[in-house]
């Protein structure tokens, strides 16, 4: 990742950037998550809910959210106020059976003029942006916006499951709003945090988990400690690092757009170098995740629920399950378990509220939330052909092989050999950016897995006619074994 002259965060540590080799944003980026790791401590003790006025921990969280976005952003830090505080008039002037379309239509074309700008002075760049605070931005205040007219303006009777779990029923106040859009812990690279678990952790209400007291069977609550969770999930995410530094400058994405690579490799080297660089380039996206949700357990924020033997899970608002990612069987388990916050809000603003074309629009607002890239649209509209045929192949093909767990791990074997290859190949104009570059590729290619899912679309339901669920026989010692063999066989329900 290279910066040029258009960043316009801090320069203090230009010089130390420079002698250990990394860029002046990439190592703001790092202290800046390293100071809001410390300042979570503070939030989580010294300001802990029975210690100090809401309003307080309101303050704190904003002040040194602006503090952080100053240090990282310079004067651009001014777009972070500016687009929640016109969505915020919008919020509280309008009628609201419109005000979520017109705060979802602003907050957008906000975001998409950065966007552009960002495209047209520094393009192709990765270097560290407003428009990725933003991103998270838009997100907070369209489903804020949406939640207050699923609470003012719709019968309880009518909302979906997840509309009800986030349902608002009362406009916050100026200071409660724009807290919650710039608080500290999200505020670099989330993850989102729906209005409803933020007023929940400032109240101190988030982790206050009833227990039984066996001396005096008395109901007490229990806080847990997030210790555990963060040193894990700090130690993922520098191993991340690590790979992603040491490892990304022996496979760069843009060899893609070598000559030679194009025109005198494989297929199947194409295929397999494709599947190396993506897996390295997204260890970027673990760091940054995985040290983004270290620190909101750390203030915490997180906590999902008491596992059997008593122990915590801290991975409610986890931006990525990077082992389910990793091993994922379809396509649908990846796309759950990569940027899950952003799949919740697609699916509370878009999915659930449209009858017809749902995924394509749903792909399509993901797409433009994202940027003008075409390498984003190559991909997300690749992606809305690849989910409509995995799920038509499931409905005609999957239930042939539930007979015996031996055909059941065969199946999930291929499925998940399949999805890695379709990961592989639909992402890299994602990375790559550039339409033409991606195109030349996929010539090159003769867009054979297009071509497959276009004809799995097509034909499948013409000629396989669609199976029937079958028991199990779980009779043999090997099937019997099987069961055992890990995540494979546990996810065959979740396949598509």
């Amino acid at each position: 990742m290279s910066v040029g002259d258009n960043y316009r965060g801090s320069q203090i540590f230009s010089g130390l950037a420079q002698y250990i080799g990394l860029s002046t944003d990439q190592l703001n980026f790092i202290i800046s998550q390293l100071v809001a790791l410390g300042l979570a401590t503070l939030y989580r003790t010294a300001l802990h809910p029975s210690k100090t006025a809401t309003a307080v921990r309101h303050a704190f969280g904003l002040v040194a959210g602006l503090i952080i976005g100053y240090f990282c952003f310079g004067f651009q830090a001014i777009h972070l106020a500016g687009l929640p505080a016109i969505c915020y008039v919008i919020i509280i002037t309008q009628n609201p059976h419109v005000m979520h379309g017109m705060v979802l239509t602003v907050a957008l074309t906000y975001l998409s003029c950065l966007h552009l700008h960002r495209q047209f002075y520094d393009y192709g760049s990765y270097g560290l942006d407003i428009s990725g605070p933003l991103m998270v931005i838009t997100q907070k205040v369209t489903s804020l916006a949406f939640s207050l007219h699923d609470g003012l303006s719709k019968k309880e009777e009518d909302l979906t499951k997840l509309q009800k779990e986030h349902v608002i029923y009362k406009m916050p106040s100026s200071l409660e709003y724009f807290s919650y859009m710039l608080m500290f812990p999200s505020i670099m690279a989330g993850p989102i945090i729906f209005y409803k678990d933020y007023i929940e952790f400032i109240q101190g209400n988030a982790y206050n988990i009833p227990q039984n007291n066996s001396v005096n069977d008395n109901t007490v609550t229990y806080e847990p400690s997030p210790a555990r969770a963060v040193v894990e999930k700090v130690i993922i995410a520098l191993f991340c690092a690590l790979v992603f530094v040491n490892f990304l400058p022996r496979y760069p994405i843009s060899r893609i757009k070598d000559d030679h690579f194009v025109d005198g490799t494989s297929v199947s080297y194409k295929f397999w170098y494709l599947t190396v660089c993506t897996t390295l380039v997204r260890c970027k996206y673990y760091f940054a995740w995985t040290i983004a949700d270290a620190v909101c357990n750390n203030c915490g924020i997180g906590l999902s629920k008491y596992k059997s033997d008593g122990s915590e899970e801290w991975n409610k608002l986890s931006n990525v399950d990077i082992f389910r990612f990793e091993f994922a069987a379809s396509l649908k388990e990846a796309i759950e378990a990569w940027n899950k916050g952003t799949n919740i809000w697609l699916r509370l603003i878009v999915y659930d509220r449209t009858k017809k074309y749902s995924t394509l629009l749903t792909y399509s607002l993901s797409a433009m939330w994202h940027g003008f890239y075409a390498g984003y649209y190559l991909t997300f509209f690749s992606a809305a052909l690849f989910t409509l045929a995995a799920r038509v192949v499931r409905r005609h093909i999957r239930n042939n092989f539930t007979g015996t767990n031996e055909s059941k791990l065969l199946y999930d074997i291929l499925t998940f050999a399949v999805t890695h290859l379709v990961l592989a190949y639909i992402t890299f104009p994602f990375v790559l950016l550039d339409f033409w570059s991606s195109v030349r590729l996929y010539n090159k290619m003769i867009w054979c897995l297009h071509v497959f899912a276009a004809l799995a679309l097509i034909l499948v339901p013409k000629f396989v006619p669609q199976s029937q669920p079958r028991e199990v026989n779980s009779k043999s010692s090997l099937a019997l074994a099987l069961r055992q063999a890990g995540p494979y066989t546990n996810s065959v329900g979740h396949n598509d």
